[in-house]
């Protein structure tokens, strides 16, 4: 009799369980070997799924209770986590959401920062899970993370100004910015230049006057970031500035 490979999910399984039997179904040894890179440290395991399953798949799980997303966040897995800050990201967009739930995803993401530590997980959340939710806010939490000694906080502070950019805020973004200026690390620098140059599309002249005061000073990451929708003249003229500074 022919084996019925199916995988079924039993309706006594937590929905935390549900996802990883569902998340298992799309393993392969490519997207394992791709994804090798992601590993935050030794003890980051990879489970080789494409990363555009696991946000799909998260979408089907997005009616996940946060004291369940909770259990995702503490997986050795990589791709799991991964899958933990999607459900919370694909709440924080949905217009469904109420109030009470935006502060609990906030809250998660901050309590449990340990366990979203690396650039992937970051930059799938911060934005509408933390940045949505401060909003309307005030937003001293991100100035205290821009000073954290964990860089996955700093970068955290720094795109979660992407919401307030989409809503035409940059005010954020440039303070933040001049705080991460001097940061030693390079994942700090690129997130620090995207954010500028996403900030440039809302106020040009903003970023030029940012530009004309610290290019010659600033990471030439964060600056070759920063000006890359500038037109060429203008990225060759803050280039010269860095080399003669």
């Amino acid at each position: 009799m022919a084996k019925n490979n199916k995988v079924k999910v039993g309706s006594a399984k937590s929905r935390a369980d549900q996802f990883i039997i569902k998340l298992k179904t799309y393993r392969s040894p490519e997207a394992a070997k791709s994804h090798s890179h992601l590993a935050a440290d030794e003890e980051d395991k990879i489970m080789g799924v494409r990363m555009g399953q696991v946000f799909a798949l998260a979408k089907e799980f997005m009616d996940m209770p946060p004291i369940e997303i909770e259990k995702l966040l503490h997986s050795p897995i990589h791709e799991v986590r991964v899958g933990g800050v999607s459900i919370m990201d694909w709440q924080a967009r949905s217009k469904k959401t109420p109030a009470e739930r935006r502060k609990e995803l906030f809250d998660l993401y901050i309590r449990h920062h340990d366990r979203i530590n690396n650039w992937d997980l970051v930059d799938r959340s911060a934005p509408y899970v933390v940045g949505g939710y401060l909003f309307d806010k005030p937003r001293d939490i991100l100035y205290k993370l821009a000073r954290s000694r964990n860089i996955w906080e700093r970068r955290t502070a720094m795109v979660s100004t992407g919401y307030f950019i989409r809503q035409g805020d940059i005010d954020d973004t440039f303070k933040i910015a001049e705080l991460l200026l001097k940061d030693d690390q390079d994942l700090i620098h690129k997130a620090t230049g995207w954010m500028l140059r996403a900030a440039g599309g809302t106020d040009r002249q903003r970023l030029l006057s940012f530009l004309d005061k610290y290019a010659a000073s600033m990471p030439r990451t964060a600056l070759r970031y920063a000006i890359e929708h500038l037109e060429k003249d203008q990225r060759d003229h803050y280039l010269s500035l860095k080399k003669a500074g």
